[in-house]
């Protein structure tokens, strides 16, 4: 397998979905702009996103993959598909009780995640209608999951990169067509979840079934390798998913501050999610099923050759893309965000919690490299330790910021909270020994960070004056931007090559 093929493969689906994203919130800031009605659907929302990301796409993925890889390589089809079922049994089964509960509970659960709400009888209630509806998508993503670490363990990246269209398609039909029968409007979105995680289930169904491995109810709690992977999966909710845990905290400190402040952030993680889903989740996805098996053929060179490159590869394009999202913050957040009910109040807003996030995204798409390399190992220990003091330091950051820079000082911590989770990561492995850099980092890095300044200063430059972003037509706005973006993309990747690095270097194969 070609892995820069891969990761252009899974870049180029998972872009179709972050553009579609785009579209997506750009329709509900022009419908919903940002204020009581949004702050109830985000966080109405973010509960079971942040289960989505915690549990299914977090600690079950990488607990999941490296299992069942070992099963494929080792044990054979027979033993891989009864594996598949299994899980899914006992993971659908959970999933019902848990759907079930979290419906009933709805309103303690929005007290405890935004309990600034309960002065607001109206949006309490709002949000809590909201929560009942969406709280059942943590069901049907949740075996997307599964069907997506299967389908990736077999090498076919595409499938899974490519289903949450399907959740944004649901949300922009649903913003388009169905909002004016919907009491208050809002009220559209929870079903278009609700609808969305449906179809991206039933999207995945007939490639599952074209390897064979479609599940079948079968209730085995003595599997070995269901063991293994619970095992796993406890410790490594923190490990993986620990920025989202500190998300959600942070919608708490958010509920305290200013109307508005849970969309601002809200809108501003849409932004930094690009990149991070753009880079960071493709090449996590990617890489696990190699370092799996490079682990399981004990090929420790392998295994080391593999983290180097996606390392290098990782610092190459995440530095351009931090640098662009607080160069670019304004053009930005005008040019998919201020239309109708959003407004230049909502832009400067978003634009500091922009800002404050884009310190922080190389630490962010670094841990989503990093992790991996330690849960392909099965090493739960090291990530769990490093995962609590992160989180730990995320919430005194929180303290410390909160009062003077307000919802951008929750951005900032998450940030730098990230960066502390990629640095111990990184020492912990050079530490077990198990990843040795190759010879050339230091001038690799100063050649990024001087063609990522003169990236800087053409944007900079080319941009122009914040306020103009304010008043441009829609459609020169937006071509505008694009402009912007391919310039800036052109500058970097031409002063790389006169410093002597070029994309091709980083063709690679690796063994699935």
């Amino acid at each position: 397998m070609n892995l820069l093929k891969a990761l252009a493969a899974v870049g180029s689906m998972t872009f179709v979905s972050r553009v579609l994203g785009f579209v997506r919130d750009t329709l509900i800031a022009r419908v919903f702009g940002a204020g009581i009605y949004t702050d109830a659907f985000f966080v109405a929302f973010k509960i079971p996103n942040l289960l989505r990301r915690l549990f299914a796409e977090g600690a079950f993925s990488q607990a999941f993959v490296p299992v069942l890889a070992e099963y494929k390589n080792r044990r054979g089809h027979e033993a891989t598909r009864e594996l598949v079922s299994h899980v899914a049994t006992l993971l659908g089964l959970v999933l019902v009780l848990v759907t079930v509960a979290g419906m009933l509970a709805a309103p303690w659960v929005v007290y405890v995640s935004a309990p600034g709400f309960a002065d607001d009888a109206g949006k309490f209630a709002l949000t809590v209608e909201l929560l009942r509806v969406t709280f059942p998508y943590i069901f049907f993503i949740s075996l997307v999951s599964l069907a997506g670490g299967v389908l990736n363990t077999y090498a076919r990246f595409a499938v899974p990169a490519f289903t949450p269209v399907w959740l944004n398609l649901a949300f922009i039909a649903a913003a388009l067509l169905f909002a004016p029968y919907f009491d208050p409007p809002v009220k559209v979105l929870g079903w278009a979840v609700f609808a969305g995680g449906v179809l991206q289930l039933l999207f995945q169904l007939p490639y599952l079934y074209r390897l064979g491995l479609i599940p079948r109810f079968r209730l085995n709690l003595h599997d070995d390798g269901v063991w293994r992977i619970l095992r796993l999966m406890g410790p490594a909710v923190f490990g993986v998913s620990i920025a989202q845990i500190s998300l959600l905290i942070n919608t708490i400190f958010a509920s305290f501050l200013a109307t508005g402040s849970v969309s601002w952030l809200y809108y501003a993680d849409r932004l930094m999610e690009f990149p991070t889903g753009l880079l960071g989740v493709a090449l996590g996805t990617i890489l696990l099923p190699s370092l799996s098996k490079s682990f399981a053929d004990r090929d420790d060179g392998e295994y080391s050759e593999l983290m180097d490159w996606g390392l290098r590869l990782t610092f190459m394009l995440a530095l351009p893309a931090a640098v662009a999202l607080a160069v670019l913050a304004v053009p930005l957040v005008t040019s998919l965000f201020h239309y109708g009910a959003f407004s230049a109040e909502d832009v400067w807003m978003t634009r500091q919690a922009l800002m404050a996030y884009s310190l922080g995204l190389l630490g962010l798409i670094l841990v989503k490299v990093l992790a991996p390399a330690f849960y392909s190992r099965q090493n739960i220990k090291t990530p769990v330790k490093i995962a609590l003091f992160t989180l730990a330091a995320t919430q005194l950051m929180n303290l410390a910021f909160i009062g003077p820079l307000k919802h951008a000082g929750l951005a900032l911590a998450i940030g730098l909270g990230a960066c502390i989770n990629a640095g111990l990561l990184y020492y912990h492995l050079r530490k077990a020994g198990v990843y040795r850099p190759r010879t050339g980092w230091f001038g690799f890095l100063f050649k990024l960070g001087l063609a990522a300044a003169v990236m800087a200063g053409a944007l900079f430059w080319a941009a122009g004056g914040s306020e103009a972003w304010l008043h441009y037509p829609v459609l020169p706005k937006l071509l505008y931007l694009a402009g912007l973006v391919v310039l800036g993309a052109a500058i970097y990747f031409a002063a790389l090559t006169l410093l002597g690095i070029r994309l091709r270097d980083f063709m690679r194969r690796a063994k699935v």
